[in-house]
């Protein structure tokens, strides 16, 4: 009988639903599970191949664990806000939330036929009002915490676009998208004190399951230093403070930079005897973003304060200070000291402006290039440093600022707050309104959700507002404080808001009193698996863990983190193996795949393809071997004996794969697990039959990779008593799971180069094969001409070879 895919896939799908199987129970007694996705941003291109890669891979652990038992939450929902909408809209003269809702429904009903046992009951959309309530009720808290407030700052404005572009998404002064110019501009935005958590964002790794690398991007990122703070002062009388992680190389300190925002500049115009050439290299630094600005591999360009200098502080001597655009005003104190000899930037830098190079750190050589491995030896050519070592330099010098009054010891931190402002129309407004007699002031909690206003018109304003800012009857309000006049926040929150607590609001989604309920979030947290791309393991995750401990602190949650565990996966590639977009052509529609070969066939492939953890390029070729292994199994039945154990010469396969089944999924070794079943079809087939008791678990072995398939031959065959998504995980007796081994020598031309273990009872071929693939034996054998192969049953095998004529 042939599989039909077509016909019984959609089938399942409806049984599933009908039934609500994978709803989350309420109120359960059962130990709980909950698995969560990254939700998907609703794009018009609708999914590809590469999606569902994480969506099953879950999907396979949150069905094995409702087989074993566990209440199992694993929901979906759509972070739906943001810009490619908007520009989309803008574009195609849509409204946002008409192309939203037509995205959103396309993607459901891709993933839908896939089978992912998602929990649709709970799912979230983060435009929803009732959703976004909570996203504003979470601000608000912030803002009367003192975590949110108004800041002027620089951004990087595109004049076409009208919009404020992040750093990487400036190339070479023009805005990526469109090519225009970008220019900075100051503005007031909001920004999220971020920094206040920066010590427990790190501590608090400590308590969480994720890999080394994802706990370095966010330790990286915040980037706690120690150091201290030193003051320079200069010829005007005026002071200059820096901050340095490297107190000890002060005596090395030839020169100064400052950033060219620096307020400084703008005091000392009138005695700057080069003021023009200062005022074209401040234009020039204010076309280019942070990113570009800071880029280590860039040329160094600069120009010197001609008329001040500064002092260095540890012996007195007078140095130059310059501008230069690799200087942040908005990093640090916006200025530093520089150390040619230590550091290699400040080397080539000095180096184009002919400038001192003292080595305070001895070794290397200096003058060929800087000296950057000191981070211990002895100093010189630093006064009271001299020949000490650079930790107990370190500690006097800081002894010496502070007993001075010029410097003290300091903890810096790279991570800078969160700006959380966004000049566009389509994301969550901020229900904050400003007063000339009170300034800024909440919305009250009563007024929630502030929900967008309908507008003709959503593009983007020529002055950089919002266009929220053009609907003057929904600006112009009252001060919720004083009654009096007031206008309301124009601008809106970013697409990383809705995102940044998503996993809390599936606990409890209908819940029009609280964001969730205590009971639902003591019941369900932490996340105990969460998965996601790298891309999203540093700011996202990084933002969702701030949020979730001031929820702690305020007594929202009940748990420090919000994930018990971190995962990531690799991307899948196209068949050219370069990244799937639209623009290579090499983007796979899985509503081909599912149309042809089968929603299973694609699940089994995605899984099977290679190393969950590790990028792999897409091979239709090999999807079909996926497909016939499918009707390997699907043809098991026109083999099918009654029997209701396993029988003898079947134990140790099926306590061996059952084993390796359950462990490779819990570690996300999927292909491995995939690849036991295909050998245990093998062993069936060699005995020539399986009994109902056999195919039954190996049915439910299946299941979590290919669920439609299981669940008709499950109810074609009658295995069980209801269908396999309400039936138990088998267990495995360990004492049937150890295989009898031997270790055989391995001999190359009589010369012992290996031992490996092979099953007591395999035979001449098996052993010579394993042999053959050791490593060492398959370097000398390789490229030579094999003359003879022995086998001696249990003791060794010889392998007899000669080089190629």
């Amino acid at each position: 009988m042939k599989y039909d895919h077509k016909q019984i896939e959609p089938k399942w799908q409806k049984v599933w639903e009908d039934r609500g199987v994978f709803h989350a129970e309420e109120n359960s007694q059962k130990e709980k599970f909950y698995a969560l996705i990254e939700f998907p941003y609703p794009s018009g291109q609708g999914l590809h191949v590469g999606h569902p890669r994480p969506y099953t891979a879950l999907d396979t652990v949150a069905r094995k664990r409702r087989l074993q038992g566990y209440n199992v939450l694993y929901p979906i929902g759509w972070d739906a806000f943001g810009l490619p909408t908007e520009n989309y809209a803008i574009k195609n003269h849509i409204h946002p939330e008409i192309v939203t809702k037509q995205n959103v429904a396309r993607f459901k009903s891709q993933i839908q036929s896939l089978g992912i046992s998602f929990d649709w009951s709970r799912e979230i959309n983060t435009t929803d009002p009732e959703y976004y309530k909570w996203t504003q009720w979470i601000f608000l808290q912030l803002f009367k915490h003192g975590l949110a407030y108004k800041k002027e700052m620089a951004v990087n404005w595109c004049t076409s676009c009208k919009c404020v572009l992040a750093n990487e998404e400036v190339v070479n002064g023009t805005c990526e998208r469109c090519g225009s110019e970008v220019v900075r501009k100051v503005k007031s935005q909001w920004m999220l004190k971020i920094t206040e958590y920066a010590d427990r964002l790190i501590e608090d790794l400590d308590l969480v399951d994720y890999p080394e690398r994802v706990k370095a991007q966010q330790k990286n990122w915040i980037g706690k230093s120690t150091g201290a703070e030193v003051d320079f002062t200069t010829t005007t009388g005026d002071k200059l403070t820096i901050y340095t992680t490297r107190p000890d190389t002060l005596y090395g300190a030839t020169y100064m930079v400052i950033s060219p925002e620096h307020p400084m500049i703008e005091k000392w115009a009138g005695i700057l005897e080069n003021m023009d050439e200062v005022r074209e290299y401040q234009a020039q630094a204010a076309r280019k973003s942070d990113f570009e600005r800071t880029e280590v591999a860039k040329d160094k360009t600069g120009v010197r304060l001609m008329g001040v200098e500064a002092i260095n502080p540890v012996n007195d001597k007078k140095i130059p200070i310059f501008i230069s655009d690799y200087v942040l005003v908005s990093y640090g104190t916006g200025a530093i000291m520089a150390v040619p000899a230590h550091d290699t930037r400040d080397w080539e830098f000095a180096k184009k402006f002919d400038l001192p190079i003292i080595e305070v750190v001895k070794g290397g050589d200096v003058e060929k290039e800087a000296f950057t491995d000191c981070a211990t030896g002895i100093m010189v050519n630093s006064g009271i440093l001299d020949g000490l070592s650079v930790e107990d330099a370190k500690k006097k010098i800081v002894e010496f600022l502070t007993e001075k009054g010029i410097g003290h010891e300091k903890v810096n931190f790279k991570l800078r707050d969160w700006v959380f402002s966004r000049q566009r129309y389509w994301g969550e407004p901020i229900p904050i309104v400003y007063c000339e007699k009170c300034g800024y002031v909440p919305l009250d909690e009563s007024e929630l959700p502030l929900k967008l206003p309908e507008v003709e018109s959503y593009e983007p304003t020529d002055n950089g507002e919002s266009p929220l800012a053009n609907i003057t009857d929904w600006v112009e309000t009252t001060c919720p404080h004083c009654g009096g006049k007031a206008h309301r926040e124009t601008d809106t929150m970013p697409q990383w808001a809705g995102s940044s607590w998503y996993f809390l609001r599936y606990m409890d989604p209908h819940n029009d009193k609280a964001l969730a309920s205590k009971e639902a979030i003591e019941y369900w947290s932490p996340v105990d698996w969460y998965n996601g791309g790298m891309e999203h393991t540093t700011l996202h995750l990084l933002y969702s863990r701030f949020w979730h401990k001031f929820l702690y602190d305020i007594g929202v949650v009940t748990t420090k983190e919000p994930y018990a565990k971190r995962t990531s996966h690799g991307m899948i590639l196209g068949e050219d193996g370069g990244k799937m977009s639209k623009s290579r052509g090499n983007v796979v529609n899985p509503d081909e795949v599912v149309d042809e070969y089968g929603a299973d066939t694609m699940r089994l492939y995605e899984m099977f393809i290679g190393d969950f953890e590790k990028a792999a390029p897409w091979k239709t070729s090999s999807i079909r071997g996926c497909r016939r292994f499918i009707e390997r199994y699907w043809n098991l039945q026109n083999i099918l004996v009654d029997g209701d154990e396993i029988r003898p010469e079947l134990e140790g396969p099926f306590n061996r794969t059952i084993k390796k089944v359950g462990d490779d999924i819990e570690n996300l070794k999927f292909n491995t697990a995939i690849a036991a079943l295909m050998a245990l079809i093998n062993d069936i087939t060699a005995v020539g039959s399986i009994n109902k008791k056999e195919l039954s678990i190996f049915s439910i072995l299946l299941n979590p990779f290919a669920p439609h398939v299981t669940e008709e031959m499950n109810q074609q065959c009658a295995l069980g008593d209801d269908i396999i998504a309400a039936q138990k995980w088998p267990e495995y007796d360990e004492s049937k799971c150890v295989e009898a081994t031997v270790e055989i020598a391995v001999q190359v031309n009589g010369k012992i180069k290996a031992k490996i273990n092979i099953p007591a009872d395999c035979d001449s071929e098996t052993a010579l094969n394993a042999a053959k693939a050791d490593a060492n034996v398959a370097k000398l054998i390789d490229g030579m001409n094999i003359v003879k192969e022995i086998y001696v049953k249990g003791k060794l095998v010889n392998i007899v070879v000669k080089p190629m004529k």
